[in-house]
């Protein structure tokens, strides 16, 4: 051990003191039988990538299990569209921390048993992926993200700068690793995708915590700073909090800003596939340059930056509004390494509990900015996520703008992240962190280069009559479950059987961090093989109205109907080739039935788009009014729409109208355990003259009655004419029927 100092010393060209041997940090004694091997090793450079990998495995499952806990909990509140209760699991974030503030719990759970432990309880809250009760999962979940915040804590404030830095890049080199995994699995979390996946991976992490508990430790010495100067405690947690938000909110999966800048067709703006490797390539590129003094220590002009960059996300579309999230991107990575050094550098209880309460309230506020008509005080949050987005700039800037920042050349100061730990050259865990941060983009980028251009394999259906289509209307409830597992892979092939042409997907925008990040459209399209349309935004606080195709796209108008007192009802008008003839599509999700003038002004303003449409047209509305109420009968009469069952009054939000088209099928599909909400299909044949046709007015439940090539899918049964709710989906409510022309010899029974 003498001969360890002494090399130590040397390397700091300055004798080491007896006061600074006396309080010098350490993970746990080195074997005699070890010590021999371990000054080889540290005179020829150590290598740190074996305990960064450990540590990214352990930071891939932190990440995951930090970005679902809010998802899981949200399940509850949208089943009953109010506050459950559930939502008090939340302060389990900053509750966590008030922990450290007992002394010898907190020196405990730095120890390597103490650590492991908490590890342990980390990657066993994967489990609850496999449990059959929503509230067991939450529960798992919420203890994961108990340990999760410990082991945060007990790892970057831990007395031994090995373990600091080790477990801070690794936990880096865990969130850009979810980052490109999600890319592979078209915007999913691998963990919480299916059982197969979320089995690996807490396969993965028992080898990472064993790994950790087993491998060799070494002391390193190093001389605590007295001329450290960070910034007050609270300013570190606000910082620390925002910037965790921020990075969740916006880059917790990278095809998020490309739905915040979207724009209608024919140039929709950038494509999260391949776009989504702008973000990547960016986040990466921040971490690089994060270890240049130059750029943290001029914080005011690099923040600067992050302003612009903000607003213009806010308010730009297309590809200026996606320049400004890359900028956002490279300076939310390049700021991480001096954060955490500032908030590491600070009292672990109160600065971990308050920056974790921070990242709660920001999460909830996230929350109410869209959801404003179901909580309380909502009328104060309505649409405010610029305010929200200036709330998290400024604590960031206040953080980073208030202190001096670490050099990192000048040994006498304490790092998390940048330690020249074996003395060997320049920030030596960052040198291999670089070396596995390449390697973890390049296995992302690949994952683009192999989904790249996906519409460019979509072939429009071959069909007997060319002139016949389907079309399909659902609310898919942001593809959770009525047990709040995911349902993708079910529902995909849900809508694969329905055989429909043209889907309106309501309640799909996923990308918000309380829903998980996950983006549906690009799923379900990729997947199906379908071109979509996303619109409006997702920072147009709606719950998503969105359009997929077997059809083209020719152009498309994204639209925010008034709404002064309730919930913001998306709309989307769009125009499709099919074969060769021009079809409007006009989809909607009005607001919340309680609000009557809202409805009243949102019915009245689709039926203007409807009525000024002078081609053949499809209205797949969910309209929140019974038929023939004061609405049904604005679309009607104003909108100049036919419904396509005016004899179907158990209706009540899913509608189907249509104009210029001659209807030939219409069908009801009940809800089962994938949403609370049926599917309703309709088949319609394109007349050769649009101004000078007859349409097919007699309805018939047998299928003898009309061509084999116009039948609706055998997958759902038959015909059902009750509600029926069973295990799958089926049809029922007098369905499926078909419309045909009067010959003599078809009639309904």
């Amino acid at each position: 051990m003498a001969s360890r100092r002494k090399r130590g010393a040397a390397t700091e060209s300055k004798e080491t003191t007896k006061e600074e041997v006396k309080n010098e940090p350490h993970v746990e004694d080195v074997e005699p039988e070890s010590e021999g091997k371990a000054e080889n090793e540290q005179r020829l450079g150590v290598s740190f990538v074996r305990p960064l990998f450990a540590e990214a495995v352990i930071g891939y499952i932190f990440w995951s299990v930090v970005h679902s806990f809010g998802a899981m909990i949200w399940f509850f509140p949208l089943q009953v569209l109010e506050i459950s209760g559930y939502e008090a699991f939340g302060i389990i974030w900053p509750i966590a921390p008030l922990l450290c503030g007992i002394g010898p719990l907190f020196r405990f759970l730095q120890t390597k048993p103490g650590l492991t432990i908490l590890r342990l309880g980390l990657v066993a809250s994967l489990a609850s992926f496999q449990t059959t009760s929503t509230v067991n999962r939450l529960l798992l979940l919420a203890f994961g993200n108990f340990c999760a915040v410990l082991l945060l804590c007990a790892s970057w404030f831990n007395k031994a700068a090995y373990q600091r830095s080790v477990s801070f890049w690794g936990f880096m080199l865990g969130f850009m690793a979810l980052l490109s995994s999600r890319i592979w699995y078209v915007s999913l979390t691998p963990a919480w995708t299916d059982h197969t996946s979320n089995i690996v991976i807490l396969a993965l992490g028992v080898i990472a915590v064993f790994d950790r508990f087993i491998a060799y430790q070494y002391l390193w010495p190093e001389t605590k700073s007295t001329t450290d100067k960070t910034p007050k405690w609270h300013l570190c947690a606000f910082g620390f909090g925002s910037l965790m938000f921020l990075t969740h909110f916006l880059f917790g999966e990278v095809s998020v800003p490309c739905r915040w800048v979207v724009f209608g067709y024919p140039s929709p703006g950038p494509k999260p596939n391949p776009w989504g490797a702008a973000i990547l390539i960016e986040l990466t590129t921040g971490f690089l340059l994060s270890s240049k003094k130059h750029l943290p220590e001029n914080y005011m002009w690099w923040w600067f930056v992050c302003c612009h960059s903000a607003i213009g996300l806010m308010y730009l579309t297309s590809y200026f509004g996606l320049s400004c999230a890359i900028f956002l991107a490279l300076y939310v990575a390049s700021i991480w390494p001096e954060m955490s050094d500032r908030f590491s550098s600070s009292p672990v209880a109160r600065t971990a509990s308050l920056a974790f309460l921070t990242y709660l309230c920001e999460q909830l506020l996230c929350v109410w900015v869209t959801a404003y008509n179901f909580v309380p005080g909502g009328e104060l949050t309505r649409e405010r996520t610029f305010m929200l987005m200036v709330m998290v700039v400024l604590f960031i800037g206040f953080a980073m703008g208030r202190g001096d920042s670490k050099d990192h050349d000048d040994p006498s100061t304490t790092h998390i992240a940048y330690t020249n730990i074996d003395g060997s050259g320049p920030y030596t865990v960052y040198a291999d962190f670089k070396v596995l941060l390449s390697l973890i983009t390049i296995v992302g980028l690949l994952g683009f280069a192999v989904r790249m251009a996906p519409e460019r394999h979509i072939r429009p259906p071959v069909k007997d009559d060319p002139k016949v289509f389907s079309s399909m209307i659902w609310s898919v409830r942001f593809m959770y479950d009525n047990d709040g597992w995911p349902s993708f892979e079910k529902a995909a092939t849900i809508l694969n059987d329905t055989e429909a042409d043209v889907i309106s997907f309501l309640e799909s925008d996923a990308s918000k961090p309380f829903l998980g990040n996950n983006d549906i459209t690009m799923w379900m399209s990729e997947k199906l093989q379908m071109y979509s349309d996303f619109g409006p935004s997702t920072r147009s606080h709606t719950w998503g109205n969105n359009l997929m195709s077997k059809y083209p796209i020719v152009v498309s108008t994204h639209h925010l109907m008034p709404s002064p007192h309730g919930e913001l009802g998306p709309a989307l008008h769009a125009v499709l080739n099919i074969s060769g003839t021009l079809v409007d599509f006009v989809t909607s999700h009005n607001g919340n039935d309680g609000d009557d003038l809202d409805r009243k002004l949102q019915t009245q303003y689709l039926a203007n788009i409807t009525r000024n449409s002078t081609r053949p047209l499809v209205f797949m509305g969910y309209v929140t009014s019974k038929p023939g109420s004061r609405d049904y009968r604005v679309l009607t009469s104003w909108g100049k729409l036919k419904d396509i069952d005016s004899e179907d009054k158990k209706r009540f939000c899913l509608y189907i109208m249509y104009r210029k088209l001659i209807r030939v099928g219409y069908a009801r599909i009940s809800r089962s355990r994938i949403t609370d909400t049926e599917i309703q299909m309709a088949k319609f044949r394109i007349p050769d003259d649009p101004d000078n046709y007859e349409d097919n007015d007699i309805k018939t439940i047998k299928v003898e009655d009309v061509d084999s090539s116009l039948h609706f899918p055998s997958e759902f049964g038959e015909y059902y004419p009750t509600h029926w709710y069973p295990e799958s989906h089926h049809y029922h409510m007098a369905t499926p029927k078909y419309f045909i022309k009067e010959t003599g010899q078809n009639r309904e029974n």
